[in-house]
């Protein structure tokens, strides 16, 4: 068995009397696709930060492709290889996408010169936006902000790509659009640890998946076994967990026709 790429080990983070992670251990391997699933306030983007850099843990280490990172801020840890995105977009408006990729490849990844624009170019070509590489930022609607927002994260050479939501908000085929690139991606050998309100977008895409709330662990295994389990569906999904988003599908439920409703009125199942 390989080397984990990243491990944490025992890591715990509190603001005052706030617990946002509680003693937590996790090990993912190189290019392996791990699912986050859990109730706002859980503490999901807040292991983005420890993971990334962008927080501190109180207690417990970090560490990534067989090095402890747990006192590298954000900037160094992303020219190691982790690349994360935000729930919500930032990009720089007023400039292009390419130029926004060229940012990420030069300050985020390091690179200089040919080989920043080199990555630049790639992380059009991953995410379809190639014909959208002179359009100001600014002018781009929800599903490009996420797919640049997602270039951004390529643009810096990452080995281990954090998602933060990236599917909120989005339809349906464009969903599926997004879960198509991040299969690429992860086929190239990139891992990915993707947190995801939508879950439909996770289980056909993700090998793992992990429930958090309370800053805890609930469950962490195949998709379809932890949709499974009375705990996680308590704690996040609140209902049972139907076949088809078990089985990953992202079509709608199927409607029928109504048992003796007026008007033949169609409902839901």
């Amino acid at each position: 068995m390989s080397e984990p790429l990243l491990e944490l080990d025992h890591v715990t983070k509190r603001f005052g009397r706030v617990v946002i992670a509680e003693d937590l251990s996790l090990a993912v391997a190189p290019a392996e696709v791990v699912g986050i699933v859990g109730p706002n306030g859980a503490g999901k983007t807040s292991l983005f930060g420890l993971i990334s850099g962008d927080l501190a843990p109180g207690a417990g280490d970090v560490r990534f492709a067989g090095r402890t990172v747990t006192k590298l801020d954000a900037a160094a840890r992303c020219r190691l290889g982790i690349g994360r995105t935000y729930q919500v977009p930032r990009p720089f408006g007023d400039m292009t996408v390419f130029e926004n990729l060229l940012v990420a490849a030069q300050q985020g990844g390091g690179l200089r010169r040919r080989a920043s624009y080199a990555a630049a170019v790639e992380a059009l070509d991953r995410t379809g936006m190639s014909g959208q590489a002179n359009v100001p930022a600014e002018r781009l609607g929800l599903l490009q902000r996420k797919r640049l927002e997602l270039a951004r994260a390529l643009a810096t050479q990452s080995t281990l790509l954090l998602l933060d939501e990236v599917a909120g908000g989005l339809t349906d085929p464009e969903v599926a659009q997004l879960v198509e690139i991040v299969r690429e991606v992860n086929a190239e050998g990139i891992a990915v640890i993707w947190i995801e309100h939508v879950v439909r977008a996770l289980t056909p895409v993700v090998s793992r998946l992990i429930c958090l709330t309370g800053g805890k662990f609930v469950g962490d295994g195949a998709p379809a076994t932890v949709l499974a389990d009375p705990a996680v569906r308590e704690v996040f999904l609140g209902t049972e967990v139907t076949a088809a988003l078990a089985g990953g599908s992202l079509e709608p439920p199927p409607t029928v026709e109504g048992d003796g409703a007026a008007g033949g009125e169609r409902r839901r199942p």
